[in-house]
């Protein structure tokens, strides 16, 4: 690879050190057909059936895009709202419980307001910030599986419960009625 141009930024490159695409083709030919249409199309994936909603595993979420840290387990909650939930990303600290990797946008989709999250990264759409989570931050950060892949921990990966295989004998039930939690 070669050196930057002088008054030009630098590639933005992945966790291995290759360029990130710069075009919606690129990405498409990068990610699977989920991955691009929720990370780089801002879909959404069905609650209750993505990857890492129900699972327990130990470990480092990052962006499904450019490997960048986001979320760790031990900030993962359960919302009942059927998608990874977190109550703050990564390197977050007393003071400033939004950290420096995910960056927040107003969405105004759907017909109401939300706050999209995003990867400050690589502008990958992650999900939306909700303001009624847990203590200590009353956050939720509601995330879709097709945006982020686990990195297990090295301790983790003989510490898997149950909750993370998948049942193929019933679908996943809704959690039981309560306040509405959406996305």
């Amino acid at each position: 690879q070669g050196q930057p141009v002088a008054g030009q930024p630098a590639p933005v490159v992945d966790a291995e050190g290759n360029p990130l695409p710069t075009t919606l083709e690129g990405w498409q030919q990068r990610l699977t057909p989920e991955q691009f249409q929720v990370a780089r199309l801002k879909g959404t994936e069905r609650a209750f059936t993505g990857k890492y909603w129900n699972t327990k595993t130990k470990g480092t979420y990052r962006c499904v895009c450019c490997g960048e840290p986001l979320f760790r387990s031990d900030e993962k909650f359960d919302s009942g709202c059927g998608w990874p939930s977190f109550n703050a990303p990564i390197a977050a600290k007393q003071g400033d419980v939004k950290g420096k990797v995910v960056a927040e946008h107003d969405d105004f989709s759907f017909f109401m307001h939300r706050t999209e999250v995003t990867c400050r990264k690589c502008g990958a759409h992650l999900g939306h910030v909700f303001n009624d989570g847990p203590p200590p931050t009353g956050l939720r950060y509601c995330i879709n599986s097709a945006s982020i892949v686990l990195e297990e921990d090295k301790a983790g990966a003989a510490d898997k419960s149950e909750a993370d295989e998948p049942k193929t004998d019933q679908p996943p039930t809704a959690p039981a009625p309560g306040p509405k939690r959406g996305r």
